[in-house]
């Protein structure tokens, strides 16, 4: 489907009726395959429609919000794609989260529907027990009496009309400091990105469209690029589920399914880059692939290219941007390693300095884009919404860039103190705030590491209280479980380190460059 297909109801309104017309031009074409189980585009118009009722039948009302918090399945799109339908705005969730994380975001979206999977439950439950909410419980697999079947919850097909402005998406993201900020994405900004899509040119008529889906969907990149865009197109998406990733599964599939499209994070191409099976299989089916999440090794980007006969892409976007500002797809001249490409015909970007003025190519700055896939704003946040936009409209990154003398950018930094660890983000803030609660901890800090197949890593330093030894009253195995106990793996320090205190200025604030070097050359603060 291009954009002439597009009748004009689905050029304002309710995203979701963008797939209704998906599903008129191409309802036959298989949209999900998920382990030999097939799901027409049609099916999924019709399940999503159905579920939509059901969620209306349950007393769940347009302007609600709806947690999602599943592994990748097609439960995961089709519930998406109904909550859309019936007008509720959809939260994703992290299926590694547990019970504090659970608790903030149930609290935070004061969520009246959760959709889960039975694997989940117990997780959940324990959230729900630290919060005063009672959201309805909508599960997959469970056969639990207090929990509705998602595969009962349907009821006669039903659509919601929903304003540009009204909030379609609501998943959440953190800076370096404070708690994780709710993203208020629209219908018109999911309508947006998907329009950017269907503007591109391809050689492959939309039915060919393969794309293979490891990434987690309840990241934005997962959703929007590797999912939603090539089913709205007509394409199929082959749906995996992110914990049980394989490099040499990932090759297999490709190979045996003439996959066309797939975008996956650094640590996923150094495993196939390094599997004993790269090369046995044959990956020049790719027409495109992406990478994100952190600066890819060269070594390893021209070693899978030249297997697979494909350039890899490198792109930038973020989840208050819905995804994609800048791609390499369609830049005005062709593809270029090292960089981002150029913004999408849609987005307005410039460079600034510290006080906002425009840096000439060349120059770093930090990055502000502008345009109609930029978000609303922080949930409940609108202070953090004011500081987040300038007067006339950019939204201020925090990563720091430069663009050359044809308008292609690169990243050259983070502003903020994320870590980014195989394409997840970890903000220290959180982790330092859960230090503080163990009771053999006077204070941490966190910093990220270098790691040769995950980028970089948390390493965890913990000032011990004075009535404690390091070492014998508390170990670093017990400070990594406590992490684990807590939070999602992917988070926990994979290092701790006790030391006797943190390296500051003259004002107090934690030097945490200090840190970074002496994870590098210990003698650095002996």
């Amino acid at each position: 489907m291009d954009l002439d297909d597009l009748s004009a109801a689905a050029r304002e309104g309710n995203a979701a009726r963008l797939h209704d017309e998906t599903a008129r031009h191409h309802g036959d074409a298989v949209a999900i395959e998920y382990h030999g189980i097939a799901h027409t585009h049609e099916e999924l118009r019709a399940q999503s429609a159905r579920f939509a009722g059901g969620l209306v039948d349950l007393g769940i009302e347009p302007g609600d919000a709806m947690l999602l918090y599943l592994p990748n399945c097609p439960a995961y799109l089709i519930g998406s794609l109904g909550a859309l339908k019936a007008g509720i705005a959809v939260s994703p969730v992290n299926p590694q989260y547990r019970r504090r994380e659970l608790a903030y975001q149930l609290e935070d979206t004061d969520a009246t529907a959760v959709l889960t999977h039975a694997a989940l439950l117990p997780h959940l439950r324990e959230g729900l027990e630290d919060v005063e909410t009672d959201p309805t419980i909508i599960s997959v697999a469970s056969t639990d009496d207090d929990i509705h079947a998602f595969e009962s919850v349907r009821d006669e097909e039903t659509f919601v009309e929903r304003a540009d402005d009204d909030v379609a998406l609501l998943p959440y993201t953190s800076g370096t400091t404070g708690k994780p900020k709710g993203v208020e994405t629209t219908h018109r900004n999911f309508r947006a990105q998907m329009f950017a899509t269907l503007s591109q040119e391809s050689v492959l008529e939309p039915e060919e469209t393969r794309s293979l889906v490891w990434l987690p969907l309840y990241h934005i990149t997962g959703f929007t690029h590797t999912a939603w865009q090539p089913l709205i197109q007509g394409g199929r998406i082959f749906l995996r589920s992110a914990a049980n990733w394989d490099g040499e599964t990932a090759m297999e599939l490709i190979e045996e399914e003439a996959i066309t499209h797939f975008v996956g994070v650094t640590a996923m191409y150094v495993d196939i880059v390094n599997s004993d099976e790269f090369g046995d299989y044959d990956l020049t089916t790719l027409e495109m692939a992406g990478e994100g999440g952190a600066k890819m090794s060269v070594a390893v980007q021209k070693e899978f290219e030249s297997v697979a006969g494909v350039d890899m892409q490198e792109g930038y976007g973020l989840t208050e941007t819905h995804g994609a500002t800048h791609t390499q797809s369609n830049s005005t001249f062709g593809l270029r390693h090292g960089t981002i490409g150029q913004p999408l015909r849609m987005t307005d970007c410039k460079v600034v300095d510290s006080s906002g003025e425009e840096v000439p190519p060349g120059e770093e700055g930090e990055l502000f884009v502008r345009g109609p896939q930029v978000m609303k704003g922080y949930h409940n946040r609108p202070e953090a919404t004011e500081a987040a936009f300038t007067d006339d409209g950019y939204f201020r990154t925090g990563d720091i860039a430069r663009r050359d003398a044809e308008n292609y950018y690169e990243i050259v930094d983070r502003k903020k103190h994320v870590i980014v660890t195989a394409g997840y983000n970890v903000y220290p803030s959180e982790l330092e705030e859960l230090l503080s609660e163990h009771e053999a901890v006077a204070e941490g800090a966190v910093v990220g590491i270098p790691d040769e197949r995950r980028n970089e890593v948390p390493k965890a330093f913990v000032v011990p209280t004075p009535d404690v030894e390091s070492g014998v009253d508390v170990t670093e195995e017990e400070i990594t479980q406590f992490f684990l106990d807590n939070v999602a793996a992917y988070k926990h320090p994979r290092e701790v380190e006790f030391i006797d205190e943190l390296p500051r200025t003259t004002s107090g604030k934690i030097q945490k460059y200090k840190l970074e070097e002496r994870s590098e050359e210990p003698e650095k603060l002996e």
